[in-house]
């Protein structure tokens, strides 16, 4: 039997390539809905569901797949650090892939960005830059904020240290700051790079995206994983083994 799934989110840009890459890969779709859709009258017959929608839609989408004990797989960004830590508590009692990228190549930049960050101390500034279409609602990126989460992380830093863009009479670059910047024009599919820039030699990790279908075929690959695991929040690096 092929796995079904519930796309929400369906009207969409991944939506449409959702639906477009899902037949190649053995997999259906057995419900697509959108915003003032009811999203339960799907469930019944999917597998697992799908979500590309807005943030407003998620947290709603999790109690009906923990009331319906369906796995989930989250690609929805933009939420604020408060309503994600309550989301996740939620995710967290049904099997769920949650991540702001299904790309393969970028969960290997995460890879990558973490080791630079462990090996470069605080004499590489570091500082990330991103690049979308002009439609895109929120920012930074998801990919983005977690490609700063990981500097962060591995220099034992506080979201204090994030400069969100700089203006104005800054003064000196701090050794402790991370600065990331947004930006948007054009049908930029998503572009990232991390810089780690020191006196006399600069580090640049970048990928580009050109086909949206390669985070569409993430996210399906992604619901063929999540549909054999326990309850609990999981991302593209589980995913693929990079852990």
């Amino acid at each position: 039997m092929p796995l079904t799934i519930l796309l929400n989110g369906a009207k969409g840009r991944m939506g449409h390539a959702i639906t477009a890459v899902a037949p190649g890969l053995g997999i259906a779709i057995g419900a697509a809905t959108d915003a003032g859709d009811n999203l339960a009258a799907g469930l019944a017959r999917c597998d697992a569901i799908i979500d590309f929608s807005s943030t407003s839609a998620t947290g709603h989408l999790l109690e009906l797949a923990v009331a319906h004990r369906k796995p989930v797989v989250i690609g929805t960004t933009g939420h604020t650090a408060e309503e994600k830590k309550k989301l996740l508590a939620l995710a967290a009692r049904v099997p769920c892939v949650w991540t702001g990228n299904f790309s393969v190549g970028v969960n290997l930049l995460f890879a990558l960005t973490q080791e630079a960050a462990r090996v470069l101390d605080s004499d590489y500034d570091a500082e990330v830059v991103e690049m979308h279409h002009r439609f895109k609602k929120d920012a930074p990126s998801g990919t983005a904020a977690r490609l700063v989460e990981i500097i962060l992380e591995e220099r034992k830093l506080t979201a204090a240290a994030l400069r969100h863009g700089r203006s104005g009479l800054t003064g000196e670059r701090t050794a402790s700051e991370v600065g990331v910047h947004s930006l948007r024009g054009g049908d930029v599919v998503g572009d990232h790079t991390v810089i780690f820039a020191s006196l006399g030699e600069r580090l640049e990790l970048t990928h580009k995206a050109s086909d949206r279908s390669i985070f569409a075929r993430g996210a399906l690959r992604a619901a063929q994983w999540v549909v054999q695991q326990q309850p609990g929040v999981y991302d593209m690096q589980d995913v693929l083994g990079l852990k």
